[in-house]
């Protein structure tokens, strides 16, 4: 049972059709894992035993039938922003600590129609704000590579427990870098769809023009499968788009010949660990050896976008977490009026950094304000992904670092707002322009702490995405699973 947990899902997906193994038994041995580790890493705020167990022996019966999908009998893991009927959904806040939903988000049905297991929901950075998980009223997650060490933010949980093994495959979101960051701290494939490829109903809102689900997993195919599982069109969000279908032949091609690569100077910046630089450039390098062309882009507006991004974000931050106020669910602090409720129920029930970019944002709004800072951020905006717009005619995926760095040390920046937002300086970018991206692994410091490379496509390129991820994948072996705490 313990070898059980070390396989991808599309691994878990071939025993299960040969029968080698059933589908209530890989539920009881991540059940299992999650038993044994967990009180250590604190990835998962509520676990869904009798749910999965549940759902496993269904799925064994639909193998049975011969009905079984890609994810029938397999565990996901789910953030606990993605509203979940009968489960507990949290968003890692005091003011949604008791919250049960009673419907499903799309994603969270689509899975559930594939006959997917859902092991629990997943700790993150209280309503997606932040860059190490450590804003969750819950506590914050470790990450298994070094326990002293974050796991990233805001799917911190997401990415630490399927780089730990206690599922082969979970969904976050990304709002700034929220998926390509924790992914890159935790050795793992994180992707960033385009916007509107998947609904974002049922999705807790921080950033509408910017949220997005996407797929974590151990390896490029896992994320290419529960990717198609996520997406396509739904006329209950209003942003939800209509492509083509994602077509997983085209993806799992790992041929790159003839693919046009391109390098930003803007994202090779001074004061970024010479590892992670000396990682990202060999990883290009090599899918130079490949077949690929390489070549330099410019994007210049890229150093405008942290600032743009927390106007934009907190602006609608603002506006969306409005709706919280004690009176339809969540906390209630009863106060002298019904304005003096709201404010001792949201003073309570918000932490420190949501009631800052709340702030923020309120500020960015008002009134002689608003052409200041939000007209101003929205025009940059455009310019944004106008560079990227441009870059793509010349090219057909752009490679990065995902983060200027490693997995920093829990503390280390909590209390330098500023310093822990040039976090996602690499990431941020993609998600202003609506853009695809991934974060998979390129190698691993002295220490043995993983490294991301980051891949970003044009807009509804995912097809291209994952073909040179996969590609790159293929022809290297940085998949490993840590032994908990084992960078000291």
């Amino acid at each position: 049972m313990k070898e059980l947990v070390k396989k991808t899902g599309h691994e878990l997906r071939g025993l299960l059709d040969k029968k080698e193994v059933t589908s209530v038994e890989v539920a009881k041995a991540f059940l299992g894992r999650i038993e044994e580790i967990d009180g250590e890493l604190n990835c998962f705020l509520t676990v869904t035993a009798d749910l999965a167990l549940e759902q496993a022996k269904a799925a064994d019966e639909r193998i049975t039938s011969g009905k079984a999908g890609p994810l029938t009998g397999i565990p996901v893991g789910l953030k606990d922003l993605l509203v979940t009927k009968g489960v507990r959904t949290t968003c890692a806040s005091k003011i949604l600590e008791n919250f049960i939903p009673p419907y499903d988000g799309t994603a969270v049905a689509k899975l559930r129609e594939a006959g997917a297991i859902f092991p629990g929901k997943l700790n993150m950075d209280e309503f997606a704000m932040g860059s190490s998980n450590e804003n969750s009223a819950f506590g914050p997650v470790k990450n298994p590579w070094d326990l002293t060490r974050v796991p990233g933010g805001s799917s911190g949980g997401s990415a630490a427990s399927v780089a730990a093994c206690e599922v082969p495959m979970s969904l976050g979101s990304d709002t700034g870098g929220s998926i390509r960051e924790p992914a890159a701290f935790c050795g793992i494939v994180g992707m960033k769809p385009s916007y509107g490829r998947v609904s974002r109903y049922g999705l807790i809102a921080f950033a509408s023009s910017l949220d997005q689900i996407g797929p974590m997993a151990r390896d490029v195919e896992d994320a290419a499968i529960l990717f198609k599982a996520i997406s396509g069109f739904d006329p209950r969000d209003s942003t939800s788009l209509n492509p083509p279908a994602f077509d997983l032949k085209k993806a799992l091609n790992p041929d790159v010949k003839g693919l046009r690569i391109g390098v930003p100077k803007e994202y090779f910046v001074e004061g970024m660990d010479p590892e992670v630089e000396s990682a990202v450039r060999k990883a290009i390098a090599q899918l130079k050896e490949m077949g690929a062309e390489v070549k330099e882009v410019s994007l210049p507006h890229t150093e405008y976008a942290v600032a743009v991004y927390y106007i934009i974000a907190t602006a609608e931050a603002s506006s969306n977490l409005a709706r919280f106020d004690s009176v339809r669910f969540g906390m209630r602090v009863d106060g002298k009026d019904l304005i003096d409720t709201y404010r001792e129920t949201r003073a309570a029930g918000f932490g420190m950094e949501v009631k800052r970019r709340i702030m923020l944002g309120t500020y960015a709004l008002s009134a002689g304000y608003y052409d200041a800072y939000y007209r101003k951020a929205q025009r940059v905006r455009t310019l944004i992904a106008r560079d990227f717009a441009e870059a793509f005619r010349e090219v057909d995926v752009i490679c990065t670092p995902v983060v200027p760095s490693v997995a920093f040390r829990h503390g280390e920046k909590i209390a330098d707002p500023l310093q822990m937002y040039l976090s996602d300086i690499f990431t941020i970018p993609l998600n202003l322009a609506g853009l695809p991206g991934l974060s998979l692994p390129c190698g691993f410091t002295k220490e043995g702490m993983p490294i991301g490379l980051q891949m970003m496509a044009g807009f509804l390129q995912e097809e291209t995405l994952f073909r040179a991820a996969y590609a790159y994948e293929q022809a290297n072996d940085w998949r490993r699973i840590p032994a908990l705490g084992e960078v000291k």
